[in-house]
């Protein structure tokens, strides 16, 4: 358990710095950075996040995201599981069309020009001004009615922009077979006690998912929770 108070302090730590860092995780500065040839900070958080996803997978999504942040702490209010399978694809109608639209729009401008990392913000940090805290809490009350009429997670299950990079990221490096982070399942010690699936913060069916080759879930954010509230010691991190 200790590994899991460290991972949900710094989530917390994450959440609580999010007025600081907000607009670098924007999906609209992206827009407006194509639109004169710049490639602005939140495209430069997408793009790092994309990488580093070709060796850690979603664990961004379940170690340091702010949003998540949030949202775990919203489990205390209402605990319920996410309703997942095809609503899952939501984010991927929300994606699509929006790094298209930034892709015609860089072209339109003659391609990306420049990397300026705080375009579009006042000396790089967030939120300085009315106009922004307004845009600042409209967003937070979005994840927060997902969170508590969606249940756990649900604004990243069904409407996060970053989580399809990190899932294209998972897919590939899951299909290359390189050395990367990922769990394993010994599952001869399973006993179905479920502990598994009611830790899970994405609503995984985790005792499913230790069954298949290899062991993992597109929504999976290698949080660990499954591999510390497991009394048998059956799933693991490995390499």
């Amino acid at each position: 358990m200790k590994r899991q108070n460290v991972r949900r302090a710094l989530i917390l730590i994450m959440f609580i710095l999010l007025p600081v860092i907000f607009l670098y995780f924007s999906p609209a500065i992206p827009f407006f950075g194509a639109m004169e040839g710049i490639v602005s900070g939140s495209m430069v958080v997408f793009s790092v996040l994309l990488v580093a996803s070709l060796f850690w997978g979603r664990a961004f999504c379940g170690w340091l995201c702010p949003v998540g942040g949030m949202q775990e702490c919203c489990t205390s209010a209402s605990n319920k599981n996410t309703k997942g399978g095809k609503l899952n694809l939501i984010k991927y109608f929300i994606w699509v069309p929006w790094l298209t639209s930034i892709l015609i729009l860089a072209v339109l401008a003659g391609g990306f020009k420049r990397i300026d990392f705080t375009y579009c913000t006042t000396g790089g940090i967030s939120l300085l001004n009315t106009q922004a805290y307004i845009v600042y809490y409209v967003c937070l009350s979005i994840v927060l009615i997902l969170a508590l009429a969606g249940g756990k997670r649900a604004f990243c299950h069904y409407v996060c922009w970053a989580a399809p990079f990190m899932v294209l990221g998972s897919k590939l490096k899951s299909r290359m077979k390189y050395p990367s982070l990922k769990l394993s399942a010994d599952r001869e010690k399973c006993t179905d006690c479920g502990l598994c699936n009611k830790k899970c913060p994405m609503s995984i069916n985790v005792k499913e998912m230790i069954k298949r080759d290899p062991v993992e879930d597109s929504e999976c954010i290698l949080c660990g929770e499954c591999i510390d509230s497991c009394p048998k010691k059956v799933i693991k991190y490995s390499l």
